[in-house]
């Protein structure tokens, strides 16, 4: 699961700057908050050590 979450962080990143160079409006940001959140939500509920 993880794996896939970075995937899809990477590629509305590429999406994110790609957009940078052409004028999508509002759905430039939209993909930049989703890749934000999602970053964020992996790095909270990634790997956890057990001890």
């Amino acid at each position: 699961m993880s794996t896939v979450l970075w995937v899809i962080i990477i590629a509305l990143f590429v999406l994110w700057l790609i957009g940078l160079g052409v004028n999508w409006g509002n759905w430039l940001w939209i993909l930049f908050v989703v890749a934000v959140v999602l970053l964020l939500y992996n790095l909270f509920t990634g790997r956890r050590v057990t001890a």
